[in-house]
């Protein structure tokens, strides 16, 4: 019987630059003490709203699909709680679809957000520093998929934008967007 070598699966290269570098920068930064204080990303979850597939039905699909190819894992779909006339919306009917991103996705998706998408927006000067929820946690939105490689740009049918929760293990935002500011988030300067 020959001997089967069978290797770990290479380690996210944002998640081994957070253990080597960014966990000893926020013990000296807070002085903290024991290592299970130390902020970190507890997971992301990447939503986006399709409130036009109350009148098309097809353009949920999109969105799945979309989804699907920027974060490699297939979305949930959101459906309406209740009858809204007015939107001419239905109980039941899909109105969005969300991602939530844990472990190694999560590092690989945050370091391809963080590296290749951002860079791409046209007039880029960094994301807003001040929306963060009180807890620590950070929400932006993007206003349309294309900056993703993973989009092909001649495929598109429907310009979509994306809200994007990082949610963190910290209870205040001052500890919160110290460990997004290490990560990489490029937040404007004021």
């Amino acid at each position: 019987m020959s001997e089967v070598n069978i290797e770990a699966p290479a380690t996210p290269r944002l998640k081994a630059r957070y253990k080597d570098e960014i966990i000893p920068a926020l013990e000296k930064e807070f002085n903290i003490s024991n290592p299970m204080q130390v902020p970190g990303v507890e997971k992301v979850v990447v939503s986006m709203g399709v409130g036009a597939a109350a009148r098309d039905s097809k353009l949920i699909e999109g969105a799945v699909r979309d989804l699907t190819a920027i974060t490699g894992q297939k979305p949930k779909i959101t459906r309406a709680k209740k009858s809204v006339a007015q939107f001419h919306l239905r109980e039941g009917q899909a109105i969005g679809a969300f991602v939530t991103l844990r472990g190694d996705r999560m590092w690989e998706f945050l370091d391809r957000l963080l590296t290749l998408a951002l860079p791409r927006i046209r007039d880029f000067r960094g994301i807003n520093g001040n929306q963060f929820d009180g807890n620590g946690n950070y929400n932006f939105g993007l206003t349309e998929q294309s900056m993703f490689h993973e989009i092909d740009p001649d495929s598109i049918d429907h310009r979509r934008g994306m809200d994007i929760t990082v949610v963190t293990s910290t209870k205040n935002d001052e500890e919160g967007k110290a460990l997004l500011k290490h990560l990489g988030f490029p937040f404007k300067e004021d």
